[in-house]
């Protein structure tokens, strides 16, 4: 099994001049700590990540939206038999030219037209919130499409947090994202138009979220104890009145 010594570690004297110039390059506080850390020791490990970031994955795509390619390797952890992600640089030659200086600040227009055309909502749980708890996404991920610097609205989408978090964990493991690439895909895809999909990360699937709130929430109560009470999910026990 691969242990972390045989791995290829990339610190800043083993660089080719391209690739330190471009890392040097790098403002953005969340990425320039994962760079300096790599440069320093010729490696970060996802450990090291979740002891400054609750979403050490997130850090890790800040480095590549600036063009920056990033080689995943799976090691055991020392004095373990636990795998854990160790990440170096990779080759010059495949820096993402069209990546570099990372994502663009959002105007605050843009917000202000994507509420306009579709509610202060989340658009994967179609909740109302306020607008603060709103956060601008694209809609296929910056990785895969690039921005052309438009900020047409019809390319984003607003999500709180929570939603934000599971679209990216989603999105980072989706094959299209570790595979072709392919802004096509993406955009038959839930996560990128919930609003008309024909698949999610390519399985045929369909989904909705449902929530409850006020004194909706005793119909909730209801059904999660009848759930209990039969022995299956919640979902299994709305999709079987469902079909009643």
């Amino acid at each position: 099994m691969t242990d972390i010594n045989s791995i290829k570690k990339t610190p800043a004297s083993s660089l080719d001049p391209k690739m330190r110039k471009l890392c040097e390059s790098v403002q953005a506080k969340r990425a320039r700590a994962v760079i300096d850390r790599i440069l320093e020791n010729g490696f970060i490990t996802n450990e090291q990540l979740s002891t400054e970031y609750n979403h050490p994955p997130r850090a890790i795509r800040d480095v590549r939206e600036n063009g920056i390619p990033l080689i995943t390797h799976s090691v055991i952890k020392p004095g373990t038999k636990r795998r854990m992600g160790v990440y170096t640089f990779g080759d010059a030659a495949d820096i993402v030219h069209g990546r570099i200086g990372g994502r663009k600040a959002f105007p605050k227009k843009l917000k202000q037209d994507l509420i306009a055309l579709h509610g202060s909502r989340d658009a994967i749980t179609h909740t109302l919130l306020p607008e603060a708890c709103l956060q601008i996404d694209h809609r296929i991920p910056y990785e895969i499409s690039g921005d052309d610097g438009s900020f047409d609205p019809s390319l984003f989408m607003l999500l709180d947090a929570s939603s934000n978090r599971q679209k990216s964990w989603a999105c980072e493991h989706c094959p299209n994202f570790s595979g072709a690439r392919s802004p096509d895909f993406c955009k038959s895809c839930f996560w990128a138009f919930p609003e008309h999909y024909t698949h999610i990360c390519g399985e045929p699937c369909r989904r909705i979220d449902l929530i409850w709130s006020g004194q909706e929430t005793l119909i909730y109560d209801h059904l999660a104890q009848q759930a209990v009470n039969d022995g299956i999910s919640l979902a299994d026990l709305i999709k079987r009145k469902l079909n009643e």
